[in-house]
């Protein structure tokens, strides 16, 4: 991982962006298969053992070390089992493009906890950047162009925006942590510990709900496991190592992109003003 270039990381990145954009309308696909906190459990779980074997080969598997176990609870508990559970239960109400607009706001609520948190300084260019990502959010919940009557899709809406925010919160403290092994040795463990929270609460309120195994959904899943989750974290962190962290967070913007477009393509969504006035905006921000 140390020794790749930053041509390969390039590909990396891209590769990343397609495989997660397009993972937006195929969660869409699944959850009219699986119920959505079975969907995300299975996903964790089918990406971990990917990871652990990844590692294996390596000679990199080992158990965390007790200093390790705040960021494992936090990136496996809320950025993982978190997050997943409220994506995929939104999705069920909420357009695939728009999901992944809304769910990529994270940087617009990292900017106000790293002033309160990590007393990082406000400069204008920052603000500038906050005013212009929250106006995309503006424009999004615009009364022209959401309908505020619509219950569950405000519901799915709010829970995106609310993921994103689990996210930013994660952001903050893996950003103050200090790091003793690389990021990737902790991250089966991390997947590890979403997945059985996720089994647990699909047990608790899915516990009764069918599960229509089809050839679609044999695919989806084989999509989202080893490729949309344990290689698209693999492929984030070696990025993260290779290049500069401008590259890294302005290609993240491209996932929202192919998300909406790859909608657009495999589900009829419509490309309306309204997310690509918000996109655009959220993207300048």
């Amino acid at each position: 991982m140390a020794a790749v270039t930053q041509r390969r990381a390039y590909l990396l990145l891209a590769a990343v962006i397609v495989a997660w954009g397009v993972n937006w309308p195929v969660m869409k696909v699944g959850l009219l298969y699986i119920p959505p906190l079975w969907f995300a459990a299975a996903r964790v779980l089918l990406g971990c053992a990917c990871m652990f074997v990844l590692l294996a080969v390596q000679g990199r598997l080992r158990l965390p070390a007790r200093r390790d176990l705040p960021v494992v609870i936090s990136v496996g508990a809320v950025q993982i089992a978190l997050s997943l559970a409220l994506i995929h239960f939104s999705l069920q109400f909420v357009d695939a493009g728009r999901s992944a607009i809304l769910a990529y706001t994270s940087p617009l609520w990292v900017t106000p906890l790293a002033v309160l948190v990590l007393k990082e300084r406000l400069s204008t260019a920052k603000m500038a950047g906050l005013i212009l990502g929250l106006g995309g959010v503006a424009v999004l919940f615009n009364p022209l162009g959401f309908d505020f009557t619509d219950r569950p899709a405000l519901l799915g809406n709010g829970l995106l925006l609310l993921t994103s925010m689990s996210w930013a919160g994660v952001i903050i403290h893996i950003r103050g942590y200090r790091w003793q092994v690389a990021p990737l040795d902790l991250m089966p463990w991390q997947m590890l510990l979403g997945g059985v929270l996720l089994s647990g609460l699909a047990l608790w309120f899915e516990g009764d709900e069918p599960v229509r195994w089809t050839p679609t959904l044999i695919a989806v899943l084989a999509y989202n496991g080893p490729v949309a989750s344990a290689f698209c974290f693999w492929a984030y962190v070696t990025i993260a190592r290779a290049l500069p962290a401008i590259s890294t967070s302005l290609g993240s913007l491209g996932v929202p992109v192919a998300g909406m477009l790859s909608a657009a393509v495999f589900l009829g969504e419509a490309l309306s003003a309204t997310n690509i006035g918000g996109l655009l905006l959220i993207s300048l921000g």
